[in-house]
């Protein structure tokens, strides 16, 4: 008979009770911490879906963060917008005032309200949150506008807006003072009035003439420069008879003088005498208050259009390229139009040489091919007119100004200069491009801003790039494609948000454009035409800042700021319940029940319990206890 050594069942009886030591350590670090284990190889099988959850927690901690960075640059965008809108509301009351008196410098107290107001929308458009200027678009580093001084006055290298403004004036007016018109009498009874060069950018232009003067004959406006006659073949018109003149302004405004035959004494405003006795005289008086009309309507109506066009020369990042004055093939000749055919049998009404079958332009990288007939799509007909060749071009282009043609010159219009490209694609269409007035090619865009071409100003006739000697006022990004997309955020797996703004987007670079004018404008306070080119100005600065349709609007930008907003909710909302449920998945995993574990415990405790009682028991046996 043999008798195990007590030593060994000591040992098995000790491993067990340490055994249960440990799940009872176990157990009790559960009740206290709630956790399955302390440790990942504790936790079980089901801690990979809790180690997904948790990563997917930790991302949607990022978006949080994100999103509450992002709503902090929004919330500050939307307050520099609505300070925008206040500012604009300040300048155009007081624009629209009917309040004229000027100071000793030249202007009302509306205009010094929109000076200060510059310098605020200025401060506004350079606002950060932390180092990123919120109007600079994908150049948040940079400043968005340069400083208010600067724009205005320029440096001591660059010429600022007041230059500007000042060149363009002269180079409108003309040396005589009548906007570049040129008035002469051809005869002892005829008044001719013409533009002085063909296809000036500067001056007034002649739009229509209409006459009922009794016995007279008026000729044009046609001829390259345009010009209108008036000869009353040595009648006398009727009393009350008159003649109307329509110009175009370089804002693409139009006014009308209208001079009305009398035989009132003395002659009214707005008339000619009629001399009864020496028809001769008549034509003499029409003549002078011709002349008189034309030059009151240069000295206001000019002067004020002429600074809102300073303002888009110096301000608009948009360009155009401009034609040489060409006539088309009708007997007997005169400028093309809208309405020119593009090709035809001479004479007709078409340019010359014209377009052919087969021929192609290209525009921005798009191909338009001319057929016979039937065009579809980027073709056109070679019988097509010269407007729906310039709407096709349009289109390509996306210029929000459409292309014009007047006085037999073309202007292709765009909004952004730098991309303009168009090329005749085979000989005889770039020789028919010359015959529209373009004789370089491809044809590109005079780059922004435009300063006056040449000195004197009074004579100049053509607008060239001023980028190397003028202040650029607006320093952030300025590269095609929407100003929103050039700050764009993820906010969730699969969702971005766009908040850019830019400084020079349509709605903002138009407030600022016109508070700068309105500003900046100064006239001598003892002109007899003082009046009426503030009058003139307060009209055009109320009408810009005014909201038209199919422009971009201030609140058009916060809408789309507030869409943003509206998307990071939503996104907030779904990742809250995410996290609620990511929550539960990692609990199940990785929480312990404190009523089960207290069970365990009480289990463990009885177990332990009988295991020191057999031990105490095998460790007071001996062999005669045994025996």
């Amino acid at each position: 008979m043999s008798i195990s050594s007590i030593n060994y069942s000591s040992s098995v009886l000790g491993a067990q009770i340490r055994n249960i030591n440990q799940q009872l350590t176990d157990l009790s670090t559960q009740l206290a911490t709630g956790k399955l284990s302390q440790n990942y190889s504790g936790m079980g099988t089901n801690e990979g879906f809790a180690i997904a959850g948790r990563s997917q927690l930790s991302n949607i901690a990022a978006y949080t963060d994100t999103i509450t960075n992002v709503n902090v640059n929004i919330n500050l965008a939307n307050t520099a917008l609505q300070s925008l809108t206040t500012i604009r509301n300040t300048v155009q009351t007081g624009s629209a005032s009917t309040a004229q008196d000027l100071n000793v410098n030249g202007q009302t107290v509306a205009q010094n309200t929109a000076a200060s107001q510059f310098g605020s929308m200025v401060g506004v458009l350079n606002t950060q949150s932390g180092n990123r200027y919120l109007f600079s678009g994908t150049a948040f580093n940079t400043q968005s506008v340069a400083n208010a001084g600067d724009i205005i006055n320029g440096t001591t290298t660059q010429a600022g807006f007041k230059t500007v403004m000042a060149e363009r004036q002269a180079a409108d007016l003309g040396a005589n003072g009548m906007g570049r018109l040129v008035q002469t009498q051809p005869t002892p009874s005829s008044v001719r009035v013409s533009e002085d060069v063909a296809g000036s950018p500067f001056g007034m232009k002649i739009a229509a003439v209409s006459s009922t003067l009794t016995g007279a004959t008026v000729t044009g406006p046609s001829g390259s420069p345009v010009s209108f006659s008036v000869d009353l073949n040595g009648l006398n018109p009727n009393d009350g008879d008159k003649l109307s003149v329509q110009f175009t302004l370089p804002d693409g405004s139009t006014e009308q003088i209208v001079l009305t035959a009398s035989t009132a004494t003395p002659t009214p405003a707005g008339s000619f005498a009629i001399d009864t006795t020496t028809p001769a005289n008549t034509a003499t008086n029409l003549n002078a208050a011709l002349n008189t009309a034309i030059t009151k309507l240069a000295n206001t109506s000019l002067v004020a259009a002429s600074a809102v066009t300073a303002g888009d020369n110096f301000f608009n990042t948009a360009s155009s390229a401009i034609g040489a004055p060409v006539n088309n093939q009708a007997a007997p000749p005169a400028p093309i139009s809208g309405a020119t055919a593009l090709s035809g049998a001479s004479p007709s009404n078409s340019i010359s040489p014209g377009f052919a079958a087969g021929d192609t332009i290209t525009v921005n990288g798009t191909t338009l091919t001319f057929v016979n007939s039937g065009a579809t799509g980027n073709q056109l007909n070679v019988g097509d007119s010269i407007q729906t060749l310039m709407s096709k071009i349009d289109q390509i282009t996306g210029t929000s100004k459409p292309s014009t043609v007047h006085g037999g010159s073309i202007t292709i219009n765009t909004d952004d200069a730098a991309s303009l490209n168009i090329s005749g694609g085979t000989a005889g269409a770039t020789a028919a491009l010359g015959a529209l007035g373009f004789s370089s090619s491809p044809i590109t865009a005079t780059q922004p801003p435009l300063r006056v071409g040449s000195s004197p100003a009074s004579s100049a006739t053509t607008l060239v790039n001023g980028s190397a000697n003028t202040v650029k006022w607006y320093q952030g990004n300025d590269g095609p494609g929407s100003p929103r997309s050039t700050a764009v955020a993820r906010v969730d797996d699969s969702v971005t948000v766009q908040y850019g703004a830019q400084a020079d987007e349509d709605a903002i670079r138009q407030q600022l454009q016109a508070i700068a004018v309105f500003g900046t404008f100064s006239t001598s306070p003892t002109s007899q035409y003082a009046g009426g080119q503030v009058s003139a100005l307060s009209l055009r600065v109320t009408q810009s800042l005014t909201k038209q349709p199919g422009q971009q609007h201030i609140e058009d930008i916060q809408t789309d700021l507030a869409m943003a907003q509206n998307t990071m909710k939503d996104a907030s909302t779904r990742q809250t319940q995410a996290k609620a449920q990511l929550q539960s998945i990692i609990d199940q995993a990785e929480s312990a029940s404190p009523d089960q574990a207290a069970s365990e415990i009480l289990s463990l405790q009885n177990a332990l319990q009988a295991s020191y009682q057999v031990t105490s028991n095998l460790a007071q046996l001996s062999l005669v206890k045994f025996l």
